[in-house]
C-alpha cells in the first residue's frame, strides 16, 4: 500500500489525526537524561507516552545534525515503526538532479526508511521527482506555512486573483500521478486553509496548532480529504512535562497533552 492508505488505516485504529512533532531541541532536554544519545532516549520516551494517540511522527531534521543526532534519528524512525506508526520527516528538501537524487535516500530502507517526507517546490518539478517517484512514500509539499513571513512570498498575485499558494497547490495536484502528494497548509491561516481545500482534493499536513495557537476546528475541517490528513504538534506536546519533579511525572504530562489534542480534534472530525 502507499503512504496515505496506511495513514488512512492508522487514523482509523487509533481515531486520531494527531501528529507528533519530535523536534529534541537539547536545550529544552530534562536534566534526568544524563545518557549517550539524549535525544534517542527522549524521543523513546515520548513515544512510548504517545503512540496510543499519533497517527504519525514528524520528527525535524534540524534537531538532528551532527553525528549522534543521525544515529538518534535513525533509533527514532525504527522504534516508531516497531509501534506500528509511520515517521514523516520533516526536511523540506528542495534540490536539483543528483543532489535531489541523495537527499531521497532517506526514503531508502538502506537510509533511514523515513515513510514521508517534506520538500520545498521553490525550484520546480524536476527537484521533487526523486520523491513523488517513489509511489509508496508520502510527499508533503509546502505550500502555505505557518509563519507569519510565509505571506512574503506565498501571497503574491500570479494572476486571476491567484495567489502562488493557490497556483503551488494546484500544480503539485496534477503531479501527483501515484496518489501520494499532500500539501502542508499552516492552522494559523485559516482563510488560506479553506480557500486551498475548495482548490484541490489533497490531504494536508497542518501545523500551528498548540505553541503557534493555530485554530484547531479550521485544520480538522479544511486539513483532511476523505477524512485523511494530519494535524501537527511539537513542543506543545513533547516538552509538555516541563516543570514536573519526577520523569514519571514528565512524560505522564508528555501523553496526556497528545491525549488532549487528540480529543480537541475529535470534536471537530
Amino acid at each position: 500500500m502507499g503512504f496515505f492508505e496506511d495513514l488512512d488505516a492508522r487514523i482509523e485504529a487509533i481515531n486520531s489525526v494527531v501528529s507528533v512533532g519530535l523536534d529534541p531541541d537539547p536545550d529544552r532536554l530534562p536534566s534526568f537524561l544524563d545518557v549517550e544519545l539524549p535525544r534517542w532516549a527522549f524521543n523513546r520516551r515520548v513515544i512510548d507516552a504517545t503512540h496510543e494517540h499519533a497517527a504519525c511522527y514528524k520528527p525535524n531534521a534540524a534537531f538532528y545534525e551532527d553525528s549522534d543526532g543521525w544515529r538518534a534519528l535513525a533509533e527514532t524512525v525504527a522504534y516508531a515503526h516497531g509501534k506500528g506508526v509511520p515517521v514523516l520527516l520533516d526536511a523540506k528538501r528542495g534540490d536539483i538532479g543528483n543532489t535531489a537524487r541523495q537527499y531521497a535516500a532517506v526514503l531508502d530502507p538502506n537510509g533511514l526508511d523515513a515513510d514521508a517526507i517534506t520538500v520545498n517546490p521553490y525550484m520546480g518539478r524536476d527537484t521533487l521527482e526523486p520523491y513523488l517517484s517513489r509511489s509508496e512514500k508520502g510527499v508533503f509539499v509546502l505550500c502555505r506555512t505557518s509563519n507569519s513571513g510565509g505571506a512574503d512570498f506565498q501571497n503574491l498575485d500570479v494572476g486571476n486573483d491567484k495567489p502562488l499558494y493557490q497556483y503551488v497547490a494546484e500544480r503539485c495536484a496534477a503531479w501527483d500521478e501515484h496518489d501520494n502528494v499532500g500539501l502542508v497548509v499552516g492552522a494559523t491561516a485559516p482563510e488560506e486553509l479553506e480557500r486551498l481545500r475548495d482548490a484541490v482534493d489533497r490531504p494536508f499536513l497542518v501545523p500551528g496548532v498548540g505553541a503557534q495557537d493555530g485554530d484547531a476546528e479550521a485544520a480538522v475541517e479544511y486539513g483532511l480529504a476523505d477524512g485523511v490528513g494530519l494535524v501537527n504538534s511539537s513542543r506543545g506536546i513533547i516538552f509538555a512535562g516541563e516543570g514536573a519533579d519526577a520523569e514519571g511525572a514528565y512524560f505522564r504530562a508528555v501523553g496526556d497533552a497528545a491525549k488532549r489534542l487528540k480529543r480537541r480534534l475529535n470534536e471537530f472530525r
